[in-house]
């Protein structure tokens, strides 16, 4: 008999939370990948230490398809047996052990892997490998959902990459209600991104570019938060950003095309 291997990656200090990831949620909830899936197969890759984020992310989805399913995958063994517990009786909702080489029940392949607040203990050299690796599992058309968040799901930042491998987008979601500075995001940037907030980077651009529109929104905050956002997003547009997303942007969120922001 074969000997199984071992799931590939480091464990995450298993930080999580209720909510957490609600505004990434919503956006896979609504992406045309899931939408338009002939099996809406989604893993919610290094889950954590319950599963409360897997059951809200299975719940969110199959909202808008009925007939998706979740498996999330940890890399220890005790997180595994208690998300199970936890869960016991959510039809269409697993767990499983593995890490980036996303295993899974007769090799089915996933149209979505999220993988949130992963890697954020690696290097920015790991990225590429770990990205392969976990696109390497996609279904045709598939995507990895990659990225970081604060502890309690106020602000959020992700990379959609393709099977190819290949970055596409960054979002960035942030609570509008008490936002007094955009710049805030830059302390949760996806490990690709993290280190090149400095001068003479894209991102670092994109940032002070978002923060620089948003002061200068304030003439128009006696209308509301969102009114201000929405405000410094179009003035990013007019400038030349390759921003898009234009109905979530009364969320607090945006996208940007990846080569915007890609490191230089």
């Amino acid at each position: 008999m074969g000997v199984t291997p071992s799931p590939v990656g480091r464990p995450t200090r298993g930080t999580t939370g209720v909510n957490r990831l609600r505004r990434v949620d919503r956006w896979i909830a609504r992406h045309p990948v899931l939408r338009r899936a002939e099996d809406p197969f989604v893993v919610d890759l290094g889950f954590g230490a319950s599963a409360v984020t897997p059951t809200e992310l299975h719940a969110r989805i199959t909202r808008v398809r009925a007939d998706a399913t979740v498996l999330g995958l940890e890399i220890d063994p005790e997180r595994v047996t208690r998300a199970r517990e936890q869960a016991a009786g959510v039809a269409g909702l697993d767990f499983a052990l593995g890490g980036f080489e996303v295993p899974t029940p007769r090799g089915r392949r996933p149209v979505i892997i999220r993988a949130m607040n992963v890697l954020r203990q690696y290097d920015e050299a790991d990225v590429a490998d770990a990205w392969a690796r976990m696109c390497g599992r996609l279904a045709h058309g598939g995507i990895l959902v990659e990225g970081t968040c604060d502890e309690i799901g106020r602000v959020v930042t992700w990379v959609e990459v393709g099977a190819d491998a290949v970055p596409r987008t960054l979002t960035v979601s942030l609570r509008l209600a008490a936002l007094e500075d955009p710049a805030i995001l830059a302390e949760r940037l996806p490990k690709a991104l993290i280190h090149r907030n400095v001068p003479g980077e894209r991102v670092h651009d994109y940032v002070a570019a978002l923060q620089r529109e948003w002061h200068r929104a304030a003439a128009v905050a006696p209308f509301g938060p969102v009114h201000r956002w929405r405000t410094a997003v179009e003035s990013l547009a007019a400038e030349g950003w390759p921003v898009h997303g234009r109905s979530r942007w009364r969320l607090g969120e945006v996208g940007v095309d990846w080569s915007a922001v890609a490191p230089a």
